[in-house]
């Protein structure tokens, strides 16, 4: 089975855990098998690879979410990174021509797409093989899986089938509805839109060709700005005539704020958390080094992190949206695909971080014209890289890299450094890489089609 997860979001609704960076999919919020902690993304790529070891997993993204994925899923899933966001339709035409072009599949191969963030039983991975062999089957040209409702909800859109059984035609497709409308949606059988579908690649490339004239995927990828910007719901699913929906009656939820959220975490305390014995539906969440303490407090989330503090009435936390786009702040924890960086303080001319690096990784061996670093080894082992020049480095070694000079850290055990950046203006832009040794940086491989 091919599967291509869908991983957005701008990262507002479950603010401050979630950033521009940083979406929800990446908090680790759940507890896997072994009680250690998981993400979203990481829940179900394991849910995935339960249901189908063999199962050929395609994560479609923007560039800032790739450093993310490679820490939480390494390097063995494939990634197809967007050049710019154009939605969903655009996104899913360039994975579908991934898999075409690059994986080598033969276009009446099949592919299944859903969202990388869903809270699913492992009920929900079955399914999405019975949708695949639909799919194969070639009745439709696009299979739905439709979610039975728990109830008359006015958060999603519904598919109105034009009967009951398990798989049946499409009547008809409605816009999130209130609540009232939504009652009379469910007497007629409707099915709560997932964002679920199956087809075979040669339908979607068909329909993107007719929008960009192109040969392969690198083609598409240097013309993606010339696909329309539209969802694939508006370009394709309420547009085809030749389409099925197959009814699923799993545990399947939407975690998209911190309300529904809560509803699926395991614990109701992360981090240094004290409740005394009067709260009552209180989940706190929180990544800062000092405690936290609440007290007689009910119906409520207390989530902190480096990038601001959040205390809200469960319920009125899902209109957080237009508040949390009114706060702007700089991104103050980042995932890397080796390891994960958190500023300790920022000020005009400078930016302190901690940086953790993982066992056996490397940063990208790059550049900076407008500042200087300054490296110091807070625990674990490895070696530095500045201008060719290597050595070994351990806790108390202190490293300077001047404006302009190459340089790469390689960690041989966990290793913990405070890094100093200081110049006159301090971005990311400013930042040039290069190969090391003849072999990219894990940065570059991991997002090679970006540069």
């Amino acid at each position: 089975m091919n599967i291509i997860l869908l991983s957005g979001g701008s990262g507002k609704r479950l603010w401050p855990l979630s950033n521009e960076i940083r979406s929800k999919q990446f908090i680790r919020l759940f507890r896997d098998g072994n009680g250690e902690y998981e993400s979203m993304v990481q829940r179900v790529y394991r849910q995935i690879r339960s249901a189908d070891p063999s199962a050929r997993v395609t994560i479609a993204t923007s560039k800032t979410q790739v450093s993310a994925i490679r820490n939480q899923l390494g390097g063995a899933v494939s990634v197809c990174v967007e050049p710019m966001r154009r939605d969903t339709f655009p996104a899913i035409a360039l994975a579908a021509a991934y898999l075409r072009y690059e994986e080598g599949l033969d276009e009446d191969a099949t592919a299944v797409v859903c969202p990388v963030d869903p809270y699913v039983e492992d009920s929900y991975f079955a399914g999405l093989t019975r949708l695949d062999a639909l799919a194969a089957a070639g009745e439709a040209k696009l299979v739905l899986m439709g979610i039975e409702p728990a109830g008359p909800s006015d958060k999603y859109g519904y598919i109105i089938p034009e009967d009951k059984a398990s798989v049946s035609r499409v009547k008809a497709f409605r816009e999130k509805p209130d609540t009232e409308t939504a009652k009379g949606y469910l007497a007629q059988g409707a099915l709560w839109n997932a964002g679920v579908f199956a087809f075979k690649l040669s339908y979607v490339l068909d329909i993107a060709r007719k929008a960009v004239d192109f040969k392969d995927y690198r083609d598409l990828y240097l013309k993606y700005g010339e696909l329309p910007k539209i969802s694939f719901d508006y370009a394709v699913v309420e547009k085809e005539p030749s389409i099925r929906v197959m009814r699923y009656f799993g545990e399947w939820k939407d975690v998209g704020t911190w309300n529904t959220m809560a509803e699926a975490m395991t614990d109701v305390a992360k981090g240094n958390v004290t409740l005394d014995e009067t709260c009552r539906n209180v989940h706190v969440i929180n990544e800062l080094d000092i405690p936290i303490l609440v007290m007689g407090a009910k119906d409520m989330i207390v989530a902190a992190s480096g990038d601001g503090i959040l205390v809200a009435d469960k319920e009125r936390s899902g209109a957080m949206k237009p508040l949390v786009e009114k706060i702007v702040t700089d991104v103050r924890y980042a995932e890397k695909s080796w390891g994960s960086m958190t500023v300790v303080d920022a000020g005009p001319a400078s930016v302190t971080m901690k940086v953790v690096m993982k066992p056996g990784t490397r940063m990208s061996y790059h550049s900076h014209e407008l500042r200087n670093e300054i490296w110091t080894v807070l625990s674990g082992r490895g070696r530095t890289i500045v201008d060719d020049m290597e050595q070994e480095v351990g806790p108390g070694d202190v490293v300077s890299v001047a404006a302009g000079c190459r340089h790469t850290v390689l960690a041989e055990t966990e290793l913990v450094l405070l890094e100093i950046q200081i110049g006159s203006e301090i971005s990311a832009g400013d930042k040039k890489k290069y190969a090391l040794d003849g072999v990219p940086g894990i940065d570059e491989a991991a997002d090679k089609w970006s540069e």
